[in-house]
């Protein structure tokens, strides 16, 4: 996600934003609308432009074209055919080069793009609603619906940015989901993933009933029921150990860039455990439900010791209806990407 404003005197004369993949980038939109006016401007833009022949030509050359006398960008570009490359040409032809201006900020736009770029295996989201004392479920199993109606219109928009949807085998037993976009704010369907170890998905589960591929990541083989699951739609891939890290590294090599964990709460633990996450996103519902048994979000066996605890970061909250949207980071995210994207 990029943007792009063409500054001069005080006064912003173009402004543009990169609005689909093999389009115009944010640069050459904004010094189109400034035209000549760009000339000895300045232009702010979220990161470094890019100096290479891709969809589109070199956004550096459309700089240099326009006069730009100073370029102010977040943070670099981790593509290795930029990193670094763009602002290097910028400054070998005397426009001066500011970095870091608004760097987290920028950083937290994407998210996914950066932790594909710079960690190599997709982004992870983990999600999930909650009552105000934390739980998921009744002591009876009933939790539709804990979140508000427009807290549900969140979850659903936030399946619209990933590529990806991923829940445990519990979950589909339990629930039925179709973990699908519904919203049509995406092009096309998302990938649905399942952790199903002892490959127990039922054929007839309402995941094959939207479109797009299943993907299902098993440990334990069984010719009967992969046949069944594949004359679904399903795709049976089986690993030595099915494990945040291997399952990443799997969907990463299929061109997965995000995904969005929605549970239950043995998945959610699996990957704080291993640190295989970047943000939590957490509707929580102004509900006392109580009981001992009443599951929570994590399971796993926790943490020992609160000084073991996984920590978030810049925790935000937002209001979706009567319910509060709580957002954070794990502990060091924001940092790291800052600094491996030159920031």
């Amino acid at each position: 996600m990029v943007g792009a404003l063409v500054v001069r005197d005080g006064d912003t004369v173009g402004s543009g934003w990169h609005r689909q993949v093999g389009g115009p980038h944010a640069e050459v939109e904004a010094l189109r609308e400034a035209g000549n006016r760009a000339r000895g401007a300045t232009l702010y833009v979220t990161l470094e432009p890019c100096s290479h022949f891709g969809r589109t030509p070199p956004c550096v050359d459309a700089v240099l074209a326009a006069g730009i006398a100073k370029v102010v960008a977040c943070h670099g570009d981790p593509d290795p055919r930029v990193s670094g490359q763009g602002f290097a040409k910028l400054r070998a032809a005397g426009v001066e080069v500011e970095g870091g201006v608004l760097a987290e900020e920028a950083v937290r736009l994407n998210l996914r793009f950066l932790v594909a770029a710079t960690l190599r295996r997709p982004a992870v989201t983990l999600k999930w609603a909650m009552s105000l004392d934390g739980r998921i479920a009744t002591a009876a199993g009933e939790s539709q619906w804990i979140s508000s109606p427009a807290g549900r219109n969140w979850g659903l928009a936030l399946r619209e940015e990933h590529d990806a949807i991923l829940a445990g085998i519990g979950t589909v037993l339990a629930d039925d989901p179709r973990l699908d976009r519904r919203l049509g704010l995406a092009a096309g369907p998302n990938l649905r993933v399942v952790l199903d170890r002892r490959l127990r998905t039922p054929p007839e589960a309402r995941l094959f009933q939207a479109p797009g591929p299943v993907l299902i990541y098993a440990e334990k083989d069984d010719a009967a029921r992969r046949r069944a699951l594949t004359e679904r739609g399903g795709e049976v891939v089986l690993l030595p150990a099915v494990e945040p890290a291997a399952v990443l590294a799997d969907l990463y090599e299929r061109g997965v860039r995000s995904v969005l964990i929605e549970g239950g709460g043995e998945i959610h633990a699996s990957f704080v455990a291993s640190g295989c996450f970047d943000r939590v996103m957490v509707d929580c519902a102004p509900l006392l439900v109580g009981g001992r048994t009443a599951p929570g979000p994590l399971g796993g066996a926790g943490f020992a010791a609160l000084a073991d605890a996984a920590r978030l970061d810049e925790l935000t909250v937002q209001r979706r209806g009567g319910d509060l949207i709580l957002t954070g980071y794990r502990n060091g995210c924001l940092p790291e990407l800052c600094k491996r994207v030159g920031a």
